[in-house]
């Protein structure tokens, strides 16, 4: 695809955390960057049943509602001994209130004294013209997980996953060291590519 990119794109997300890390992958490229949360924009339902089936629901919604052009992401993180899960899932393990404390502590007490704490996070980005025209791209990280949380940077999961190759975890990263190697960062790299460097 080879249309212009507009000026402005509206990230769907209310999560401060990744308009943070999408602002610092993206600024390059795009002028102006807003949230649907800086517009008032509501959050649709995720009733996909893939990462890129909600990520599409939400980047549409969003385009609809601005008329700007949207990108939204869908990712989680994905537990080797607990089946996969939480998966698509893994944002409402943490309750209406965001608690990813509660869903670390969830994911800790399953895996109970399995041996195999392999894991990998996975980040679908879609992004959505006003016309309904979209576009998908897929990062995916590998890793393991911590017996304990660690460090205070990052979001979500971010305190116990420790990618393949490094020992810290990726709150323990600066925000630039976890850009390169995360799920994001790499669905970010690709999608630039792809539509934002002519």
């Amino acid at each position: 695809m080879t249309r212009p990119i507009p000026p402005r794109i509206v990230i769907a997300t209310h999560n401060a955390g990744k308009l943070r890390e999408f602002s610092g992958l993206l600024r390059p490229y795009v002028p102006e960057i807003v949230s649907s949360g800086d517009l008032g924009l509501p959050s649709p339902e995720e009733t996909g049943a893939t990462f890129a089936e909600n990520a599409l629901l939400k980047a549409r919604a969003a385009a609809m509602a601005s008329g700007c052009l949207a990108l939204a992401d869908d990712s989680g993180l994905c537990v080797t001994a607990l089946g996969g899960a939480p998966g698509i899932f893994s944002a409402r393990w943490a309750g209406s209130k965001n608690n990813f404390s509660v869903a670390m502590q969830r994911i800790q007490k399953e895996l109970g004294k399995a041996k195999d704490r392999s894991a990998y996070f996975v980040c679908v980005l879609a992004l959505c013209w006003p016309d309904g025209t979209f576009d998908s791209v897929e990062g995916r990280v590998e890793g393991t997980l911590a017996h304990a949380p660690r460090g205070a940077h990052g979001h979500g999961y971010d305190p116990i996953f420790i990618p393949n190759g490094y020992e810290m975890t990726f709150a323990e990263m600066s925000d630039k060291e976890k850009n390169i190697l995360s799920h994001r960062g790499m669905a970010t790299k690709i999608l630039v590519e792809r539509f934002f460097k002519f």
